[in-house]
């Protein structure tokens, strides 16, 4: 089974993007939480076929950590990221990674593209560079309470959990979470929570 080394300090978004690779694909996925962890598991779990990091964990320390884990791989390294812009993944692109994958893909094209980057082909997310940059991170400002309702998300809490701990509604954690997500550009509540947290804003 082609082995996979799957590296993003986000537990719901990294255990999220596993599942897909292992139901859709068929992979064997490791996980990491981290640059060093990664590592770790790449030296004790060696041949893999191909490694993915996120870009905003710690350790990367933007690109350098690709290079780092390039050197030690002995397989393609490719890119993950929630909010990189096109000229973020024309420089990934141009230090050598095998790919650029916004975690905006959907599950299909994912694997499409693991498969792409385990054909020795390098994949370039053509619409997302072709996009334009995405807004700057100091355009985008949430409110305290949309801040709030962005971190029961991130700890994995429902809906009712989050208006119960808020002392709000259900109908207006709903509220906040679609205005947010707007700002945000994200699809759903689970993209807006890792949009958020790659930025910063969390």
């Amino acid at each position: 089974m082609t082995k996979l080394l799957l590296a993003d300090d986000h537990d719901l978004v990294r255990e999220m993007i596993a599942e897909y690779l292992r139901v859709q694909g068929g992979f064997d996925v490791f996980v990491a939480e981290s640059l060093e962890s990664a590592l770790k598991v790449q030296e004790k779990n060696v041949p893999f076929q191909l490694v993915m990091l996120d870009l905003m964990m710690p350790g990367m320390d933007s690109l350098s950590g690709l290079a780092v884990m390039k050197s030690r791989a002995g397989c393609p390294v490719a890119i993950l990221s929630g909010t990189g812009t096109p000229e973020v993944a024309r420089r990934a692109l141009r230090s050598g990674a095998a790919g650029f994958l916004p975690k905006t893909l959907d599950p299909q094209s994912l694997v499409a593209a693991v498969h792409h980057m385990l054909l020795g082909e390098t994949y370039t997310p053509l619409d997302f560079l072709e996009s334009g940059d995405t807004e700057a991170e100091g355009k985008v400002h949430l409110t305290p309470r949309e801040t709030d309702v962005l971190v029961g998300v991130l700890d994995g809490k429902s809906n009712k959990e989050i208006a119960r701990d808020l002392d709000i509604q259900e109908v207006t954690v709903k509220l906040h979470l679609k205005t947010l997500s707007r700002k945000l550009g994200a699809k759903n509540r689970t993209q807006a929570a890792m949009i958020a947290r790659d930025m910063g804003l969390t």
